[in-house]
């Protein structure tokens, strides 16, 4: 195997080798403990700048190996990326080419299964042709004994409809005559009904007129009465006038006599203004100084009729003048 050594390690020259070392585990063992060996071996005073410098050299070779080494497998990875790009190539190359040669190889079964296809297509149209004449021919016979059988059942529904129409023609003449029939029935008992409604009013109006006429000699004969009693009231009060005038002159008297007495006339006058026809009797003398006719003595006379009602304890009572 062709190697370079770089100072702590070497790798394989060819890009295959190369390969084959980074895929295998014991090869990058192997350079790790390699390294390591090398490295191991510096020997410094690290008392001293050289010694230690000694260490950091060696520590910087490892680090520019570790840089190294990775380079080298980044270079082989890209390498290796662009592998499957050309792969795909190829086969997809093959497919195509080899995809053309098996159609070309088998075009001349294509070409006579093509013209199967093409005499199967003229035969089913030729066969659907066919079916579509016997089709025709039966529909056509279906058609005209369809005809037939239609113009009878015209004929038939001809026959029916001219029954129909004549009875419905029928209904509509019965319906007429019994619409006449009732609108004259109605207009019928309409007057009837009128008729007896005019009975019953021209009888109410009649009962009303004889009602108004008896209330009317009700009236009258209640008015004959009050007539006949206000004649014998006015008789009786001109009897009784009658009598007071025959009595006036000694009640004319006694008033006198009363209105000037002069003994015990505050007690008098006190009893006489308590009575309450004291006033009325008042007005009624008052009405005598002024009126000398025929009526102020009956005035007189009734008043002097109440005084001796209500002062008949004075009687027992003599006066003097």
């Amino acid at each position: 195997m062709e190697s370079t050594e770089l100072q702590l390690y070497s790798l394989p020259k060819t890009a295959g080798e190369l390969e084959a070392a980074f895929i295998s585990g014991d090869y990058t063992d192997r350079l790790i403990e390699e390294i390591r060996a090398k490295a191991k071996s510096v020997v410094g005073d690290i008392n001293t700048a050289k010694g230690r410098k000694a260490y950091i050299s060696m520590a910087a070779t490892v680090r520019s190996s570790k840089v190294a080494i990775d380079d080298a497998g980044k270079t082989l990875v890209a390498e290796m990326k662009k592998r499957p790009a050309l792969v795909d190539a190829s086969r997809r190359k093959i497919r195509e080419a080899l995809d053309a040669l098996a159609i070309e190889i088998r075009q001349p079964v294509t070409d006579w299964e093509a013209e199967q296809e093409r005499i199967k297509a003229e035969e089913a149209l030729a066969a659907a042709h066919a079916e579509a004449l016997e089709m025709n021919a039966v529909f056509d016979k279906a058609a005209a004994e369809r005809f037939e059988s239609d113009h009878e059942i015209a004929l038939l529904m001809n026959d029916k409809f001219d029954r129909d129409r004549a009875e419905a023609a029928r209904l509509a003449e019965q319906q007429r005559i019994e619409h006449e029939q009732r609108i004259a029935r109605e207009a019928e008992e309409r007057v009837k009904r009128e008729a007896e409604e005019k009975a019953k009013r021209d009888h109410e109006e009649t009962e009303r007129r004889e009602r108004e006429l008896q209330a009317a000699a009700e009236r009258e004969k209640q008015q004959r009465i009050e007539a006949q009693q206000l004649a014998e009231r006015q008789a009786r009060e001109a009897r009784e006038k009658a009598e007071h005038e025959k009595q006036e002159p000694s009640k004319l008297n006694a008033v006198k006599q009363l209105m000037q007495s002069k003994r015990d006339w505050p007690k008098r006058s006190a009893r006489l203004m308590n009575w309450p026809g004291a006033q009325q009797m008042k007005t009624t003398a008052s009405a005598l100084a002024l009126n000398r006719s025929a009526h102020w003595k009956v005035s007189l006379a009734l008043a002097v009729n109440r005084l001796s009602a209500h002062l008949k304890p004075l009687k027992t009572v003599k006066y003097r003048t």
